[in-house]
């Protein structure tokens, strides 16, 4: 439009284009609204709203009513200039309108406050609508997205691309909640894929001076959708983390949101549990009076947030309390210092503040020295051998911050793909599965001092800008060419030659870093020398202006970018101190070693030929170029609306520099003169058909170029549309107005279908009802002739079952006759050889009993030969001794009289002891016949009598030995076993091939019992096992066994008759019951309560004094002279005898002294240890408890022989010593001790009392070498 003067043509009120004041590069016509022209000049306000005045020659430009009025697509533009589409946006900017369309390309300004346009009915607005038919929203990118994966089967992306600060992290959190609302399913999956964003935004965002949630990674999200649209997985892949700011940041910038939301949500504590504080206290929270506070953030409410989203993500409690430490190590490591020094004319230094070197330690569970040698030291590896060079402070400072650095990096990898096992569902490859990606990478970036990852982020939105370049332009171009439509090329940037310079062509700049950073001598200064001198002649390189400074430069798509060299070439090798790497692998954290597994797997030198940093992410990011490559991609253009992230402010020239810079106006030219709608002819014509009369599907049609072309004429008649040589070309409203065009002629179509369908069910239904009624009286008639020849049926059936009976009737009283004529001639045969076999055992026993009355009364012969001869022995000495007082024949008279006497009282205590004997016999007999019948339980009761009631007798302990308690016991018993034999002399026992001498019990106490336990005798209960055991099952069921054996033993009480009805269940079910349950700690320390419950009962009532063991020498020498039965079987019955020695009395008193617990306390009490009995127990079934358990339970076998060997061990009751010997000669006869116990067992035994070494000891060889009993010993086994 030509310049003319505005008075002569304008009007107020009406809008021009006014030329930019000052010559800036992006600074462009404004747009201005004519006020006044009355005064002489022309008064106007321009779009900023500032007044500016002209005079009244001004010529100016005027306005295009498409740029007074505003589009929601910039290719309706009658202005296809920078400044109308810079005031397009500033417009609709001023009334919140943030979205605008370039095609199918959506503009994004960023408005710095909120906006309610994302609830729910905005989601449902923008459901299942094309682009153009509602105003601009991100959620219109997103449903498009997702039908156009629908509609064509073909996975499709949405690359969001900008500055810093533009919005980009944002607009991905309304894509996803977008897709998870409207896939329909509101399934788990959506909620964990919705729920990393703030997981990742914790720990990979922060504050920065362009956006208070600046993502300092990037990340591609891959969501995968089903066959019906539901979302049903996703896998998200990052790229380069900013590890720096872990360890420095800028002025008015933060380190990563964690840390403080970790200082600000965390309780007193659990902060108090990892030594932490508040964030002012830490160096890498507080640097250059750095912010700790963020207005737009609050980081104690994000903190329940991130750990909500952990749980839904499935972080364990164990998992996050590891991350939780190494974070708080990061903050200590921060703080540690180091002090310079000199040590042999050479700078080194020593840490500064060793307590937070110790709390580092302890959080990192590493050794503490090992952590100082390797922050103060540097291992250097020449010729095969080891040299330790210690570091300056300078190095130690970089060390320290190159293992934060490590340290971090691997823990967020390890986050990502702790997120990804929870989201990534793979599935089989022949699987349906289409995808839609979202890509939020880090926007171009320029700061005032810029380093290598300012090099990595540009490199990447170089990409991606010629991935648009590539898209938009390009390949738009190359397939209009090759189709032959007619249409106008179109100028436009291409930066292909930057990415030759920076990653593509031979010695490009990463090529070069990468190759410095291999060799040992590389510096920065010489890669910016080789830098300079391979590229100062390339167009987009800008050399240094000094040799001082070690910088370049960069012409971007985006702008001039200066890089400064420093510390380029350690950040690309991305590695720290090997002797650190050493010391993590001796880390006791399972979390931190799982985290550099795979460094630990190669070697050192494998680790130093390793991909640098920057292979490491040129790789990714070719992987991702490829990725976005096969996928149909949709763009969104984040702006950045002014430095300062204020709301309502519109800086004309960062949006016009942002605008240029991406190719908008190119963009919108191609846009607005191409065809971005293609189709092939054949998909045309099955989508399309039904809008023209005679069109059939494309397999029918002979050519579809002409069915298209038809189609096109008939629907679209004079609009804008193109015929290639293999497709239809389209605008974006042609193909809007396709699809409308279609859905009505398909509504119609369906309407149609619907009828006929409908009349065909109906249809169909009636004839089945008919149908169905026939087949119905079919079977009626045919089910009640068929029950009357049923009933037939069934009397001739009962007539064949009546005889069949009366038949098996006769066969069975003839066959019952002869069977009992044979059971009649069998017992008569049982008889008779019974009676044979009895006869000729009565005429054994006999023999044996005489041989046995023989033996007895010769040993009596020979004890009273040896009395007389004793006494003969004593006159002769008597003799000898009065003759040289009385003379030789008084002295024989004297001596002769009190022979005499002697010889009268040991004849009258032979009848004496003759008499008591044969009384004891008649008592014997007549107790046995008025004895009635018992069941096994009250016989095994007789045979192991319960000694609860009965009073020990106290006798002197032997201080000597075992053994010799053992035969000082046995000396001393009571008048009942005062027919036990002494045998002095010891049995001869097995051939042993070591000597066993060392092998003693107190030897083996001493090595293995644990909580001080004593090697010998004591009534106290345990309160852990003797030996140890894992299990607390076992460690239970050692505790019953401890209580069982005291109970056995008489050394404690049983338990009382409780008046509640129990119900009795054998000891073995019990034993097999129990084992199989599961018991923790708790229970473990309810049975410890128990023990001391029993220890604190009151003490036995004394029983009265006739109840002491009589130990008289007089008795004990006539109990030897006329013992006649074996020692083991003496003991055996000492333990066997069917009396209680207490009286009735004694018993009674006892019984009320249990009353002190009442029947409820002991259920209670013996309930707290399951194996335990709450009920008097029998000794069978105790014997059955201990028995059982040792063979059931292999881990309580050597627990229960060092018990009952403890109990045996100076033990001063007989009657205790005699139980504990017969259970110890039963558990070796069931089950063999452990290696490690057998041979001190043996010593055990073969230093026991006189009868029963021998007899355990080849019970316990031939358990040894038979192997173990399935069950304990039966009460005939025990008879």
């Amino acid at each position: 439009m030509p310049l003319i003067p505005i008075n002569n043509y304008m009007l107020q009120g009406d809008h021009v284009w006014v030329d930019p004041q000052t010559g800036s590069e992006f600074n462009v016509e404004i747009g201005a609204r004519v006020v006044a022209t009355q005064t002489g000049q022309i008064i106007l306000i321009d779009d900023n709203e500032e007044e500016l005045k002209f005079p009244i020659q001004t010529k100016f430009r005027l306005m295009h009513v498409t740029s007074v009025e505003g589009v929601d697509d910039m290719i309706l533009l009658g202005d296809l200039k920078e400044s109308a589409i810079l005031h397009n946006l500033h417009m609709r900017y001023k009334k919140n309108i943030i979205y605008t369309y370039t095609g199918s390309i959506l503009v994004a300004v960023n408005p710095y406050k909120l906006l309610n346009i994302y609830n729910i009915d905005n989601i449902r607005q923008y459901s299942n609508r094309k682009i153009g038919e509602l105003p601009p929203h991100i959620f219109a990118i997103g449903d498009n997205a997702y039908w156009s994966m629908q509609r064509y089967q073909h996975d499709q992306c949405i690359i969001i691309s900008g500055e810093s600060g533009s919005g980009k992290t944002e607009s991905t959190k309304l894509i996803l909640q977008f897709l998870a609302a409207t896939s329909g399913q509101h399934s788990w999956i959506e909620q964990q894929i919705l729920d990393a964003n703030p997981i990742l935004e914790a720990f990979g965002n922060a504050k920065t001076v362009r956006n208070d949630n600046s993502s300092r990674f990037g990340k591609y999200i891959d969501i995968h959708f089903d066959k019906r649209g539901a979302i049903e997985g996703a896998k998200i892949e990052q790229y380069l983390l900013e590890k720096s700011r872990i360890v420095s940041q800028a002025r008015d910038e933060r380190n990563y949101h964690i840390f403080y939301c970790l200082l600000s949500g965390m309780s007193k504590e659990e902060k108090h549990s990892l030594d932490l504080t508040v964030a002012s206290d830490y160096v890498y929270l507080n640097q250059l009076d750095g912010t700790i506070y963020c207005d737009s953030r609050d980081d104690a409410k994000e903190w329940s947030t991130i750990k909500s989203a952990c749980k839904v993500l499935m972080f364990s409690d164990d998992e996050l309390s590891d991350i939780f430490r190494l974070l708080s190590a990061i903050l200590h490591l921060g703080n540690l210092k180091f002090e310079a020094t000199t040590t042999k004319n050479m700078d080194t230094c020593i840490v500064a503040n060793t307590n937070i070197l110790r709390i580092i330690s302890k959080l990192l569970k590493i050794d503490e020295s090992g952590l100082s040698n390797g922050l103060l030291n540097r291992t250097i590896l020449a010729h095969g051998e080891s040299v330790i060079t210690p570091l300056n402070q300078e190095q130690a400072f970089d060390i320290r911050d190159a293992f934060v650095k490590g340290i971090y990096g691997k823990m967020f990898i390890w986050i990502v793909d702790k997120i990804n096992s929870a989201i990534y569902k793979p599935k089989e490859a022949t699987a349906y599965r289409k995808s839609l990606g979202i890509l939020d990478i880090f926007g171009f970036e320029n700061f005032q001092r810029n380093s290598f990852e300012q090099l990595c982020i540009n490199y990447a939105n170089e990409n991606l800008q010629q991935f648009f370049v590539h898209h938009i332009f390009k390949l738009e171009q190359k397939e209009y060419d090759n189709e032959h439509i007619n249409w106008k090329h179109i100028s436009f940037e291409d930066n292909q030659t930057i990415l030759d310079l920076i990653a593509v062509k031979p010695m490009n700049i990463i090529a070069l870093i990468d190759e410095e950073s291999r060799f040992p001598k590389g510096t920065d200064r010489s890669l910016c020398d080789k830098l300079h001198s391979n590229h100062s002649k390339n167009e987009h390189f800008i050399p240094r202006k000094t040799e001082n400074v070690i910088r370049f430069g960069i012409r971007h798509f985006a702008g001039h970018v200066y890089y400064d060299c420093d510390n380029f070439l350690e950040k690309n090798r991305d590695t720290f101190s090997q002797d650190l790497m050493k010391l993590l692998q001796e880390t006791k954290s399972k979390f931190l070693k799982n985290l550099f597994l795979t460094e630990f797997q190669i070697g050192t030198e494998t680790r130093k030929r390793a991909p640098t940093l920057g292979t490491q992410f040129k790789k990714s990011l070719d992987s991702l170029m490829t990725i976005l490559s096969a996928c149909q991609p949709f763009f969104v253009r984040c702006i950045k609306p002014n430095e300062y992230k204020a709301s309502d402010n519109f800086d004309r020239i960062l949006v016009c520099r942002q605008l240029r810079y991406s190719g908008m106006m190119e963009t919108i030219s191609i846009r607005r003169k191409g065809y971005p709608i293609r189709h092939l002819f054949r998909d045309f014509v099955d989508r399309y058909r039904l809008l023209a009369p005679g069109i059939g599907p494309s397999h029918r049609e002979g050519d579809c170029r002409s069915a298209a072309e038809k189609i096109c004429k008939t629907a679209l008649a004079n609009q804008d549309y193109q015929i290639g040589r293999t497709k239809v070309f389209l605008k974006d409203a042609q193909d809007v107005f396709l699809e409308q065009a279609r859905e009505k002629v398909m509504a119609r179509k369906i309407l149609i279908l619907q009828n006929t369908i409908r009349q065909w069910i109906a249809r169909r239904q009636f004839l089945a009802t008919r149908q169905s009624v026939l087949l119905i009286q079919r079977y009626v008639k045919s089910y009640r002739d068929a029950r009357r020849f049923q009933i037939m049926s069934n009397g001739f059936t009962r007539l064949q079952t009546l005889y069949h009976t009366r038949m098996l009737t006769l066969r069975y009283s003839i066959l019952r006759s002869r069977i009992l004529n044979l059971q009649r001639f069998c017992r008569g045969y049982l008889a008779r050889q019974n009676y044979r076999r009895k006869a000729k055992a009565i005429v054994i026993l006999q023999s044996e009993v005489r041989r046995h009355i023989a033996q007895k009364q010769m040993r009596r012969y020979r004890i009273e030969e040896k009395m007389y001869h004793e006494a003969e022995q004593e006159r002769y000495e008597e003799e000898k001794r009065l003759i040289p007082t009385l003379g030789v024949k008084r002295a024989k008279e004297e001596a002769d009289r009190k022979y005499q006497e002697r010889l009268k009282i040991l004849q009258r205590e032979i009848l004496e002891q003759e008499h008591l004997e044969q009384q004891r016999a008649k008592e014997k007999r007549l107790l046995m016949e008025r004895r009635p019948p018992r069941d096994d339980n009250d016989l095994i009761d007789t045979i192991f009598p319960s000694m609860g009631d009965e009073r020990r007798t106290p006798i002197q302990r032997s201080t000597t030995s075992t053994t010799g308690g053992m035969q000082s016991t046995l000396g001393n018993i009571p008048q009942s076993m005062d027919n036990i034999e002494r045998i002095d002399k010891p049995l001869p026992l097995p051939y042993q091939d070591e000597d066993l001498k060392e092998y003693t019990f107190a030897k083996f106490a001493s090595t293995y019992f644990q909580g001080n336990a004593t090697p010998s005798f004591t009534r106290k209960t345990l309160k852990q096992p003797l030996l140890a055991i894992k299990s607390e099952r076992d460690q239970l069921a050692a505790l019953a066994i401890w209580i069982t054996i005291l109970r056995f033993m008489c050394d404690l009480p049983d338990v009382r008759a409780s008046n509640v009805l129990q119900k009795k269940q054998s000891i073995m079910t019990k034993i097999h019951s129990t084992l199989g349950r599961k018991f923790n700690k708790k229970d473990l320390e309810e049975a410890q309560k128990l023990n001391e419950a029993i220890d604190n009962q009151p003490p036995l009532p004394p029983t009265d004094n006739s109840l002491s063991i009589q130990t008289n020498n007089s008795l004990s020498s006539t109990s030897n002279k006329t013992a006649s039965r074996s020692v083991k079987q003496k003991l055996v019955n000492m333990t066997l005898k069917r009396k209680s020695k207490l009286s009735t009395d004694a018993a009674m008193t006892r019984l009320k002294d249990l009353d002190l617990l009442s029947s409820t306390q002991q259920i209670k009490m013996s309930g707290m240890n399951p194996f335990l009995e709450d009920r008097p127990t029998s000794n069978l079934e105790k014997l059955h408890f201990i028995i059982g358990l040792g063979i059931h339970v292999a881990e309580l076998r050597d627990e229960i022989y060092c018990q009952i060997c403890k109990q045996l061990t100076l033990n001063p009751s007989s009657q205790s010593i005699a139980r504990g010997w017969i259970l110890l000669s039963l558990c070796v006869g069931c089950f063999a001790p452990s290696p490690k116990l057998i041979k001190y067992l043996q010593n055990f035994i073969l230093n026991g009392p006189s009868g029963f070494p021998r007899y355990c000891y080849e019970r316990l060889s031939r358990t040894i070498m038979n192997g173990l009993r399935t069950q304990p010993p039966s009460w005939l086994e025990l008879q």
